[in-house]
């Protein structure tokens, strides 16, 4: 299953957006292929009843908003991820779970069941969400 997301060019577009008070993030809430990584957060610029806007690599993202969890505190916890059917970047060795990094979205091997992990990329240390049901089915 895809999902239907486009760049919002900033000009023109017909696309009524409030502005979003206070800073938000979002992140992917369904287990479908597309622009976003699962598991990383990134910051709302704009949400409408059925759209948000997300900051993906500093460029506007418009995504169907079902799709995305949005909280008002940053994220501050590794979110734990299932494994993809077709995961070809990730290294088989991971298993069937992997880690993504609250603060710079990067991906990280989640070896035994640490409860805090360093991120390889930013070196930030933060607890791991192992109480978060993150994309299983229930």
């Amino acid at each position: 299953m895809g999902c239907a997301m486009r760049h919002f060019a900033t000009s023109g577009g017909g696309f009524i957006f409030g502005p979003v008070s206070g800073m938000k993030w979002g992140r992917l809430s369904v287990n479908v292929t597309c622009a976003l990584r699962r598991g990383a957060w990134y910051r709302v610029a704009r949400l409408a009843s059925l759209q948000a806007i997300l900051d993906v690599n500093r460029k506007p993202l418009i995504v169907p908003q079902y799709l995305v969890q949005v909280v008002s505190q940053p994220p501050n916890r590794w979110s734990v991820v299932p494994r993809p059917k077709r995961a070809g970047q990730l290294p088989a060795e991971w298993g069937p779970l992997y880690g993504v990094c609250p603060s710079c979205r990067e991906r990280n091997a989640l070896r035994g069941r640490p409860r805090r992990l360093e991120c390889s990329r930013c070196r930030g240390e933060f607890e791991v969400a192992w109480d978060e049901r993150y994309l299983l089915e229930a």
